[in-house]
């Protein structure tokens, strides 16, 4: 990866709470303006704010329910190989978006129209519903969509890692510790990945297990900080410590871990708490329920 995009990931990354909401606000704002004035020019005879309450009670459910999307999305993923027995779920899902999308604004509205003592006809439910199926099944998938391709490049830009499949024993070796003759035999140390690799921009590398300063839990992923770079490895923080050695490696916080021998200093906090700096110049956050860990360390 050049330094120019290493560069604008470090800098993008302290902004992304913002950004990523703040691009869902204005597509949603851009919407209400633009379907708005085209409704009420069909119309003609309807005054603006009609169609405007429409379509913002409408788009105001819709960027409610993205977060709730977007998390039932990391619930049942959507990749090759989890397509087949998630799919079914993101039909269900796309009814069970509908209804709250459909209920929701029409609340809304009934509170509108009463608030200001006029008439509102919402028509047949099933009738509404069906209309608004065909719409929110568009929406369910475009939101996806977005969602997934702006995922997908800040992977490839990020790096994705993997561990490396152990090698094949050699050939006459037996695998059961039993025929030994006496050797002391650990198998789960076996499973300990020494060396990952690392896909990002078209290249592969590998890095060291030793070289990891921190590893940060991301939704189904587990970022990897390793010599100023940040990695993507896809798994889940609990399950990822258990491969690494424990004399090494340890949780700090509910959300993060470290390579004890990583530490450059510890500086305690108001409360019990603490913050790592790494010797890399990164800063970790360490719970209090976790000091003991770093003082048997």
């Amino acid at each position: 990866m050049s330094d120019t995009t290493t560069h604008w990931l470090a800098r993008y990354q302290p902004w992304r709470r913002t950004v990523e909401p703040g691009f869902w606000v204005l597509v949603l704002i851009l919407q209400l303006l633009f379907n708005s004035v085209t409704t009420w020019i069909d119309l003609r005879t309807t005054p603006y704010w009609e169609p405007l309450l429409w379509e913002a009670t409408s788009n105001l459910m819709v960027g409610l329910l993205i977060p709730v999307l977007i998390a039932f999305e990391r619930r049942f993923p959507l990749r090759w190989d989890t397509l087949r027995g998630n799919l079914p779920w993101h039909l269900l899902g796309t009814v069970v978006f509908c209804a709250l999308h459909l209920v929701g604004m029409m609340i809304l509205r009934d509170w509108v129209y009463v608030a200001l003592e006029q008439p509102y006809d919402r028509g047949p439910w099933l009738t509404v519903f069906s209309y608004e199926y065909l719409k929110d099944v568009r929406s369910y998938v475009l939101i996806l969509a977005a969602v997934l391709s702006y995922r997908l490049l800040l992977l490839r830009l990020q790096g994705e890692a993997r561990v490396l499949d152990a090698p094949d024993p050699p050939t006459g070796v037996p695998l059961d510790p039993s025929f030994t003759r006496g050797a002391s035999v650990a198998p789960e140390r076996s499973t300990r990945p020494e060396r990952f690799l690392v896909r990002k921009l078209r290249k592969e590398f590998l890095i060291q297990a030793t070289d990891i300063e921190s590893l940060q839990a991301q939704g189904n992923y587990v970022g990897l900080r390793v010599n100023g770079h940040d990695y993507l490895l896809r798994s889940t923080l609990n399950d990822f410590l258990e491969r690494l050695d424990p004399a090494k490696f340890a949780r700090v916080h509910r959300s993060h871990a470290v390579n004890l021998d990583r530490i450059a200093e510890i500086e305690p906090t108001d409360g019990g708490d603490a913050r790592l700096k790494m010797k890399d110049g990164s800063t970790v956050p360490c719970s209090r329920r976790y000091r003991d860990v770093l003082r048997a360390g």
